[in-house]
């Protein structure tokens, strides 16, 4: 549909949708309109994906614990959060485009690291309240020896709160979320259920290598960076089609689809690399867990369970690492962290 004539036919069909708006509010109101409409075909399409991936393939390995209802209920909250930031973001990226013509991905890349800071600052009060339940960690020695271990690598917290996920999956999970005052520990029930105190803490204690090396601000301005050139090149894109494709110019919201293919082509170029730099990250993170917390033994072993209970590869082939994993793959977390062990041992 992206370089097609069904992109004008569905911004016309937008158009006759908003035809009784009044005229300064026409052109965000087709866009709204357009957004829907693109929306919905993307969403006929990608919901069988979905359903087998996420509903599925879950239940046929035994990982999923969630009824139906409970699948189709979250599939209806993140539609709705992910259509109520599509309009604002789809508004106010084309509102750029009809203002600076030919800066616009410039501002539209700024706008975008503005909206992952606000989004990740309210993730843990706002949005994650929106699918699951927190309460205050119910092993009250665990919780301390966790605000302990934050305190002692000099990030501070709020609040270490048990994330409630055994109602949708078996996998266990911890993170530390949110930024200054929403900063809060969230450990799964599932991990508190299957892993030790000595592990949880180690587990905990390389989410906190993230903050302690700003891993967390230097992934924000990889993804401007990649935002940046997206929208730079989806620019020269649209200049070049909108004579041949009967758009009346770049802000011609049946650009749209072509947009998101230029801007996704290039970050999918892009993947293995930023693949490559997490993965980086994700080292360093744990050497730092095996110096704050000096127990690399206990990291090998949470390793070696969380791959057992989240059904993960252990070693996979060179070339699904490079194109997929985000993180090394386990035997090389185990490894290293023996090889710490090793080298640290009187």
């Amino acid at each position: 549909m992206a370089a097609t004539p069904a992109a004008v036919w569905l911004r016309r069909l937008a158009e006759s949708a908003v035809g009784l708006a009044p005229g300064g509010l026409r052109p965000a109101a087709t866009v709204l309109a357009y957004v829907a409409l693109v929306g919905i075909i993307h969403e006929l399409g990608a919901l069988p994906i979905s359903f087998y991936r996420t509903f599925l393939l879950e239940r046929r390995y035994a990982l999923s614990t969630e009824p139906l209802r409970h699948w189709v209920l979250d599939q209806v909250k993140g539609g709705a959060l992910g259509a109520l930031l599509s309009f604002a973001g789809f508004s106010l990226l084309y509102a750029a485009v009809r203002r600076w013509p030919e800066w616009w991905w410039a501002v539209a890349a700024a706008g975008f690291a503005v909206v992952v800071v606000v989004l990740t600052e309210v993730a843990p009060v706002v949005l994650l309240p929106i699918f699951y339940t927190f309460r205050p960690l119910g092993r009250r020695e665990l919780g301390e020896r966790l605000l302990a271990l934050s305190r002692r690598a000099g990030v501070p917290v709020t609040d270490a709160c048990e994330w409630q996920v055994s109602d949708r999956t078996k996998k266990g999970n911890a993170a530390l979320t949110g930024l200054g005052r929403t900063r809060r520990i969230l450990v799964s029930d599932t991990l508190l259920a299957s892993h030790p105190d000595d592990e949880v803490e180690v587990i905990l204690a390389h989410e906190l290598g993230h903050q302690v090396h700003h891993d967390l601000w230097r992934g924000i301005a990889l993804q401007t960076m990649v935002a940046a050139a997206g929208f730079f090149v989806a620019s020269r894109v649209l200049r070049a089609l909108a004579p041949r494709l009967g758009w009346t110019g770049v802000s011609d919201v049946a650009g749209l689809p072509v947009l998101l293919l230029a801007a996704g082509l290039l970050s999918l170029v892009l993947h293995p690399a930023i693949n490559a730099m997490s993965r980086s990250m994700e080292r360093a993170a744990d050497r730092f867990a095996f110096e704050l917390t000096g127990n690399a033994a206990a990291f090998a072993a949470a390793m070696q369970r969380l791959a057992a209970q989240n059904l993960a590869e252990e070693n996979p082939s060179r070339l699904v690492r490079w194109l997929f994993y985000t993180h090394p793959p386990v035997a090389e977390r185990i490894a290293a962290a023996r090889a710490w062990r090793s080298e640290t041992a009187p």
